[in-house]
């Protein structure tokens, strides 16, 4: 049995801008790297490691055909990094085939791990198009099969894989965005890690502030004893 997901997104720019976008996304501060992420992996600021054009073309009918092959990252489940050596179980390969049409504006993208696919395939095409409703705005169609061979588990380790795979297109589509408004002259929105970041300085200034406020006191206090205890003296 085969996990199945369908989901459909709108970017609030134009098809140009996201075909244009769609080769400048990394890095970003939700995919820091050198080359798009594996469909369903774990969301890390320093996962994919390379990204190398395999083969290009321009077909007769003016399509652009691309396939690249992408290594990165990917964190398993604890339990799945036993069966695996260390140094093989947090490196993925992944080929992605593409198939630009300018003239009708679409973009097709094909994607899949050519290794650990055993242990979980997940298989993710998405669709690029003008959206029907605003011809300034572009639609993206994703759909992805998460299959697992593992007797005993493969349902499980199904499940893990679609959750995986739905946190992973948000974190996807926050850095399109990001990168989009960027490219449009825009002030990228500050990301959750960045709003974290300045949280936790602001705590540490304050509790620091802190420290120093009580140790001023506790001086304070001591001074004020031992005045006291001299005067009886």
């Amino acid at each position: 049995m085969v996990k199945y997901f369908l989901g459909q997104s709108v970017l609030r720019s134009s098809w140009d801008q996201v075909f244009a976008a769609f080769w400048q996304r990394y890095p970003n501060p939700y995919r820091k790297s050198r080359g798009p992420a594996l469909p369903g992996s774990q969301e890390s600021s320093k996962h994919v490691l390379t990204e190398d054009i395999v083969h290009r073309e321009v077909t007769p009918d003016r399509k652009l055909l691309s396939r690249r092959l992408l290594t990165k990252t990917n964190r398993m489940p604890r339990w799945a990094e036993r069966l695996f050596p260390a140094n093989v179980a947090h490196s993925v390969y992944i080929l992605e085939d593409s198939i630009v049409d300018p003239q009708n504006k679409t973009m097709t993208t094909f994607t899949w791990n050519i290794n650990h696919a055993r242990l979980m395939m997940v298989e993710e095409r998405c669709v690029y198009c003008v959206n029907s409703d605003n011809s300034g705005w572009t639609e993206i169609r994703r759909e992805a099969w998460v299959s697992s061979s593992l007797f005993g588990v493969s349902r499980a380790v199904q499940e893990f894989g679609l959750a995986r795979f739905k946190s992973n297109v948000t974190k996807t589509m926050k850095g399109f965005e990001y990168i989009l408004a960027k490219l449009q002259g825009e002030a990228p929105s500050k990301t959750l890690v960045e709003t974290a970041k300045e949280a936790t300085e602001k705590a540490k200034e304050t509790a620091l502030a802190a420290t120093e406020k009580a140790k001023d006191l506790a001086n304070k206090a001591a001074t004020k004893k031992q005045q006291q205890q001299q005067q009886f003296v």
